[in-house]
Formats: structure tokens, sequence, C-alpha cells
């Protein structure tokens, strides 16, 4: 029997359907311990087309040396496409082999921020729409993750409310930075505002840096620029008041919070030696950065244990990166068993976090 045939008898689709009560069978035995893959991306095939037809785009698509479709920004190479990235069976096939139960579809970089404001709300709502019907058609293998058009404010309350409400989607994807405008930016207040009032579970991505043209040698953009990106955005958002103000949206940070963990303490002592900031926090950065939630995609134990220690396995999701070169669906669950933590610990990172935070979200009114 294959595992997506097994999986029918499971609760897994109380998860995907937002956690709700258990069934009567489901109450007479132990719920199973999912593997949740918090980290994994899938493109609709009017994606990629949408960005060839994008005008006066800083994106462009080229070769790689091994005749592999790539996607550059401004000349740096971030992006590299895959058959996985649009086929759900080959997909099916790659969680049954490896034993995820569940992915948290996503749209990785660029998202819908290929184009300016008034062209992002027909993407968001094209990319949403697909979302919901692999989620239709496999609810007990899939949940996703919303785009939005934020620099459309108006738009962007209307689709996550539509994405969250109508479509039943589990939270929100974004990146570091959104065409270049970082996440602190007075126009996305009013949505983290919602995104606060319900809960909502938001994975952010990074993006190039705004100006990659360093980084247009040896894959440094997704390599170097990606983890350095995500944590200039993190930094700036804590200094800024935002996981203050904010406390009850569920952050999780890609690719294990890029520096992050590495940089917590120093962080720490810049609030110490410099006035400006304690401007709008008054708790160390690591008291807001600690209550985040971080995803497992390095694959390196000596990472994972650290990240562990320092936050503990409550804030930890495995992701896999599926179907990008820098990630691994194979290493997703292995680089987690291998670290020997106590069986709950372990079962809270493959899973139990992931189905936690995903089954919180508010109506809306």
């Amino acid at each position: 029997m294959k595992r997506r045939d097994l999986l029918r008898g499971t609760t897994v689709a109380a998860a995907a359907g937002g956690l709700g009560a258990p069934s009567a069978a489901s109450a007479e035995s132990p719920a199973p311990r999912l593997k949740v893959d918090i980290h994994t991306h899938h493109y609709p095939e009017a994606f990629f087309q949408a960005i060839r037809d994008a005008k006066g785009s800083d994106f462009s698509f080229a070769q790689d040396p091994t005749g592999r479709t790539i996607i550059r920004y401004r000349g740096a190479r971030f992006f590299g496409i895959q058959p996985a990235m649009t086929d759900i069976q080959k997909r099916l096939a790659d969680m049954d082999r490896v034993g995820i139960d569940m992915g948290v579809l996503s749209l990785s970089t660029p998202n819908v921020f290929f184009t300016e404001a008034a062209g992002q709300p027909a993407v968001a709502r094209m990319v949403n729409d697909a979302y919901a019907k692999v989620v239709a058609d496999h609810p007990r293998r899939f949940m996703g993750f919303a785009s939005i058009p934020m620099d459309a404010p108006d738009e962007a309350l209307r689709e996550l409310d539509r994405a969250l409400s109508v479509l039943k989607l589990h939270g929100v994807v974004l990146l570091s930075n959104l065409r270049g405008r970082a996440l602190t930016s007075p126009v996305y207040r009013p949505f983290f505002e919602e995104a606060n009032r319900r809960k909502v579970a938001i994975l952010l991505h990074p993006m190039l840096p705004p100006n990659p043209e360093g980084m247009q040698e040896y894959v440094l953009g997704p390599i170097v620029g990606f983890p350095f990106d995500t944590s200039l955005a993190v930094a700036r958002m804590c200094y800024d008041g935002l996981f203050r103000d904010f406390p009850d949206i569920r952050f999780v940070i890609c690719h294990a919070g890029g520096a992050i963990p590495w940089l917590m303490e120093r962080l720490d002592n810049g609030y110490r030696d410099f006035a400006e900031t304690k401007a709008k926090i008054s708790e160390l950065p690591s008291t807001y950065l600690k209550r985040l939630h971080y995803d497992t995609v390095t694959f390196s134990p000596y990472v994972l244990r650290m990240l562990r220690d320092l936050v503990g396995s409550e804030r930890m999701l495995m992701g896999s990166d599926y179907p990008h070169l820098l990630g691994s669906i194979d290493r997703a669950v292995t680089s987690i068993e291998g670290l020997g933590l106590p069986s709950e610990e372990q079962a809270r990172i493959l899973g139990g976090n992931a189905l936690r935070i995903l089954g919180n979200v508010t109506a809306g009114s």
C-alpha cells in the first residue's frame, strides 16, 4: 500500500482543514505523529509565463552551464527551474519516498513582486487559486501559504481575507524585502495589524538584496545573499518594534534564521550600547527573536543543535526547500532524526509545531 493511500485513514484531513475537533474514530486511538514540511515550493505553470510577460522588469531568463533555465535579478542568478516545481505527482512520490506526510506549499522568490503594485493582485489571485485547488485535490497531503499583493495595501487586505476565509489557505509567505522596500515600511503596517488580529502564520522567505551586483559570480545570490537579506530583515524588524507590536503573528524564519542565531548576542550588545536601538523596543532583541519560529533548512547537525539550544525545540519546524537545488527533501527528515533528541522533541520539530501554529488562524469578522 502506498503511503498516500495509508494516510486516508488518519487524522491528516482534520489537520489540513484547520485542526478541528478529533473524530470519534481518532479519539479511540492516538493521533499519528505526522511529518510536515513547512518550507516547500510549488509553482503554477502560468507563474513563469507571467514573469516573462512583465514589462520593464529587473528579472530575466537565461541558461546556466548545464543548460538549466534560470532566472536572474539585475544580472544575479537566484532561481533555477526544476521539473518538480510544477509536477504534483512527482512531488507526492518524493514525499512518499522519504516519509513526509504533508507539505505546506509556498511561492518562493520573486513571489508576486516581479511586477509593480497594479499587477500584483492578479498574480496573487492566480497563485492562491491554484494552491487552493491542489489542497482541495489532496487535502491529506498539502496545506498552503498565500501570496499577498503587499504594494497594493487595500488589495493586500482583501486578498488576505479571501485566502484565509474563502480559499481556506493556512498562512502567508512574505519576502525579506519587497521590490527593495523593507517590511518595516509604514505602508505595510495595516497588513501586519490584520495579520496579528487573525494570528496568521507568516513564512519569511529571503529575496536577493536590493543591490545584488556583487553577487553575479559563483551563484552567490542564493548561497550568500539569501541568508544575508533574511538576517538584515529580521534584525530591522526586531529593532523597529514589529515583533513587539505584533506578538500574535506566528513568524517562521527560513533557512534556520540565516545568520540570526549567530548574531543574537551581538544584537543584544547593540541594544546595550546604542541609544538608537532602544527607541522602539524595551527588551533585549533576543527576547523577541526567541519567540519566532525557525525552519531546519540548513541540514547541518551542528547548526540544528545550536538552534535547539538557543530557541528550544518548540520553535523549530522541519523544512526541505524542495525542489530547489540548495534544499534537500532527502535530508529534511534524516537531519532531524540524526540529532538524537528525545522522541517528544523530535516529534515537535518533525510536525507537531507546524500543526500547532497553522491551526490558530482567527476567522474574519
